[in-house]
């Protein structure tokens, strides 16, 4: 069960904007930035639930996951097929982007793909990264600006910093 009242300020602050879920019909997209155990995954699956209730097609994945994903399907010449799937997609929740650096190839598909949703559909970002270090997750200062200028244009942008829930439970003990 989401507890808002443990979320960070921004996100609370926000939680009715992201419940009605108008920036799937408005092809927004959200960045959640925070340190671990703040709630972004949990927001973000929260979020796809109710855009599943109400009848959007979500998927929900690992940004690792995908990139695996995306390279399986550029080995067995699947991109097209992969795409057409992909696109389909009224929201695509990318869970802990910048845990895992990618090499050169994940960085650019990642980059196609996330950038061919760009203002039709709503991706969900959540990461432990602020904007600036993201040049460590995909290594090419281009590429990484260029995404970041797409994701981020007329995006809601939530800062998840704050206390751990997962220190907070700890300590409760």
């Amino acid at each position: 069960e989401l507890k808002v009242e443990y979320l960070p300020e921004d996100a609370q602050r926000r939680i009715e904007e992201l419940k009605s879920l108008e920036f799937i019909e408005n092809h927004r997209n959200v960045i959640m930035l925070g340190n671990s155990g703040t709630g972004k995954t949990h927001l973000a699956i929260a979020m796809g639930i109710e855009a599943c209730e109400k009848g959007y097609n979500v998927s929900f994945k690992t940004a690792a996951k995908l990139v695996n994903e995306l390279k399986e399907a550029k080995d067995e010449r699947q991109l097209t097929k992969y795409a057409r799937i992909f696109e389909k997609y009224d929201m695509v929740i990318l869970d802990e982007l910048g845990y895992i650096s990618f090499d050169t190839e994940g960085s650019e598909l990642l980059f196609q793909y996330i950038a061919m949703r760009y203002e039709r559909k709503s991706t969900v970002i959540t990461t432990n990264l602020i904007f600036s270090d993201w040049i460590k997750t995909f290594h090419d200062t281009a590429l990484t600006m260029a995404l970041l200028d797409r994701i981020t244009h007329n995006a809601i942008i939530l800062n998840m910093n704050g206390e751990s829930y997962r220190r907070r439970q700890g300590a409760k003990k």
